[in-house]
């Protein structure tokens, strides 16, 4: 999805709608919403510890820093993502170029086997490491793939719909957007399958200002058809560090940068 992915939950720009709301097309709506979602300052890093919470209630977590660099505001970016615990995921990697006019790029590398395996387009819908998170969710979807309505508005959010585009790259048939209308932030998702039925939401349950930015430091995703959810924490949130391009790159799957491990 655009909105929702662990990106987007880390950060958001804070930009004053004051009299101007009725005015903005719904145009203007996601663009603001994709860049607040996705392109808070320059570059960005967080530690992230992700709990994984299965219909029984039983629980896995992972622990990861992210890193986020971007090439051009509203446009292409790059992302890193360095797991650190439990000891069966420790040392893997995952990394992302972001398009914007074609489907991302995706690596993980496997310690175990010393391998960095490409992670294929049509694989961009499943779980990401075990959690309710998809792959796509962490670079999000493009503001292009979608067809965008606004359904509704009430004094604090603009309500969206959104079609896929291409209807047979995704499960969802559509899926609504709650826009926070003072920061931009979109605050949650629903998502209905083919027959009408809301099976997956997004929501951000805690918001703290970072630098000027308010940001999404707690979120949770639920599965409403199997059961379960994943809520992620995130700490020591920083932007604009002055990420290097080359930490973005393949050499750095197998000996990730100091920046990654700290």
């Amino acid at each position: 999805m655009k909105y929702f992915n662990l990106i987007f939950l880390l950060s958001a720009l804070s930009i004053p709608l004051l009299c101007r709301a009725e005015t903005l097309s719904i145009d203007e709506i996601v663009d603001r919403a994709n860049r607040v979602a996705y392109y808070s300052g320059d570059d960005g890093k967080a530690e992230v510890a992700m709990t994984i919470i299965d219909s029984r209630g039983r629980k896995r977590i992972r622990e990861f820093i992210m890193l986020r660099r971007d090439n051009k505001d509203g446009g292409e970016q790059k992302f890193y993502v360095y797991f650190k615990k439990p000891a069966d995921v420790r040392k893997m990697v995952f990394m992302v170029d972001k398009h914007i006019d074609r489907d991302d790029d995706r690596w993980m590398y496997l310690p175990a086997l010393d391998l960095v395996k490409r992670i294929a387009a049509s694989d961009k819908r499943t779980s990401f490491m075990g959690s309710h998170f998809y792959y796509e969710d962490v670079s999000g979807r493009t503001i292009f793939e979608d067809s965008h309505e606004l359904v509704t508005e009430t004094p604090e959010f603009y309500v969206l719909n959104n079609i896929p585009l291409d209807p047979d790259s995704v499960e969802f048939a559509s899926y609504k957007i709650w826009i926070n209308k003072k920061t931009f932030l979109p605050m949650k998702a629903e998502y209905l399958n083919r027959e009408g039925r809301l099976y997956r939401r997004i929501t951000a349950l805690d918001i703290k200002d970072i630098q000027g930015y308010p940001t999404v430091i707690k979120s949770q995703v639920e599965d409403l058809d199997v059961g379960g959810k994943t809520i992620s924490v995130f700490k020591n949130i920083k932007y604009d560090i002055g990420l290097k391009e080359s930490i973005f790159s393949e050499r750095y799957l197998r000996r990730p940068p100091r920046e990654a491990r700290r």
